[in-house]
């Protein structure tokens, strides 16, 4: 038997001894980067706005 703490589902071992991420990481971290870079919506940057506003007064 093995003591090594077995690895998730999808990851591959690497001789270094950490996991290595799957392939389809890299796509879905690009992508979550992406939405962060966006700007945020004026109707909801004004929504906010009145948030600020209605719980100061």
């Amino acid at each position: 038997m093995s003591k090594e703490k077995p690895m998730n589902r999808g990851q591959v071992r690497r001789k270094g001894g950490k996991p290595q991420a799957p392939e389809w990481a890299d796509g879905l971290k690009r992508l979550y980067d992406s939405v962060l870079d966006e700007p945020l919506p004026d109707t909801f940057a004004q929504l906010l706005d009145k948030l600020d506003d209605s719980s100061h007064g």
